[in-house]
This record gives C-alpha cells, sequence and structure tokens, in this order.
C-alpha cells in the first residue's frame, strides 16, 4: 500500500499531478483544490489511497489525513466509486460533508456533479456518526498553497521539530496570518516559529 508520497510536482492539470519520486513519476488523481494551489516544480506531499482493479493501479492523492479519511467512507457507500467519491472532497471540505451528514442534508451532494438525489441520500445515511468535522484550525479555509505548507513544515523538520508537531503549528499559523504571509514562505516560517519558540533541544545546529 502507498500510504504517501513526497516529491516534485513534474506535471499539473485540473484534477492530476505527476509526483516525481526517485526519478520516477507517478500520477495522482487531486481534487482541484490541491491541483489549483501546486505548480510545476513545487515540492509536494499527498497522502494517498491505492485503487486496485484487475486493469489498473490508480493512486488518489489528498493534502490532510482527513481528506484521506473521508475518501474511504465515501468509497464505503453504496454506488459511489473513486471518481465520485474524489468529485464531492473536490467541491466540499471535510467539514461541510459532515456537517451536511450530521444535519441528515443530502443537498450538497446533490450538486457534486455524478452524484444523484438516491447516491446523495446514501452518503448522509450511510456515513451517519462515522465523520466529524476538523479542528477548524485544521480546516483548510484559509487556502494556503500546499507547497508553502509543506516546504515551511519540512523546514521545521529540519530544525528538530516532530513533523506532527510542525505541520499543526504551520497550520495554526497559516490560518492567522494575511494572505500574502500564506503565500510567503519566509514569512509563513517566521510567523511559525514564533509561535514555536526555542528549537527543541538536541537539534541540529547549522
Amino acid at each position: 500500500m502507498i500510504s504517501s508520497l513526497r516529491g516534485t510536482a513534474a506535471h499539473v492539470d485540473a484534477d492530476t499531478l505527476v509526483v516525481e519520486v526517485g526519478g520516477v513519476g507517478l500520477a495522482v488523481a487531486v481534487t482541484a483544490g490541491l491541483a489549483r494551489s501546486t505548480r510545476v516544480g513545487d515540492a509536494v506531499r499527498v497522502h494517498t489511497h491505492l485503487v486496485v482493479r484487475e486493469d489498473a493501479l490508480s493512486l488518489f492523492g489528498f493534502e490532510t489525513r482527513e481528506e484521506l479519511t473521508a475518501f474511504g467512507l465515501l468509497l464505503g457507500v453504496t454506488g459511489v466509486g473513486p471518481k465520485s467519491a474524489l468529485g464531492v472532497l473536490s467541491g466540499l471540505s471535510v467539514e461541510q460533508i459532515a456537517e451536511a451528514v450530521a444535519a441528515d442534508d443530502d443537498a450538497p451532494f446533490r450538486r457534486v456533479s455524478g452524484i444523484g438525489p438516491k447516491t446523495a441520500k446514501l452518503i448522509v445515511v450511510q456515513l451517519a456518526g462515522k465523520l466529524e468535522a476538523p479542528v477548524r484550525t485544521a480546516a483548510r479555509s484559509v487556502h494556503a498553497p500546499a507547497a508553502v505548507l509543506t516546504q515551511v513544515a519540512e523546514a521545521l523538520t529540519g530544525l528538530g521539530w516532530p513533523e506532527r508537531v510542525a505541520t499543526e503549528a504551520v497550520t495554526t499559523a497559516a490560518a492567522e496570518a494575511s494572505a500574502a504571509d500564506r503565500a510567503s514562505v519566509p514569512s509563513l516560517l517566521r510567523l511559525t516559529l514564533a509561535s514555536l519558540g526555542p528549537a527543541p533541544q538536541g537539534a541540529a545546529r547549522g
């Protein structure tokens, strides 16, 4: 099972990234939002789900583990295939999906291309109690470029912070930053470092 990829974006189109990892380019179907925020040459990291069929191996990639979890749950709904599940996550955030399910409201799903009224109702019924809205600071409502978040998180891990701490810190900082700071690696790194405080003991010195 391929659970994540980290590499360089070698090609980007409306719903696909080609991520070059160790000289090998891997095609990954992604949400429209992730495709829009990624440029060729960006350092990227995606959480992936491998769909195995008799005639193909297909990778589907997501910016957050919450999206990956939601994708897996959507695949468990009768009548929802990988492309339809990806379409739902392209049109709705995990928080919006969770809120619609909690409210027994299938209207948001009916607005997704390829999801009919019957399937929309099944999504609400079969996901009931299975999906919780993520913490608001972790929801991608700030629209920070994926490459910026990845590079800042990698810089923090290089300075000695654990990956989980680094990811949470940069996401929180991005949620509170201005649009200009969210788009700049140096600016977002400075803001995140200010929120974290001194580097962990034993961190590499350079």
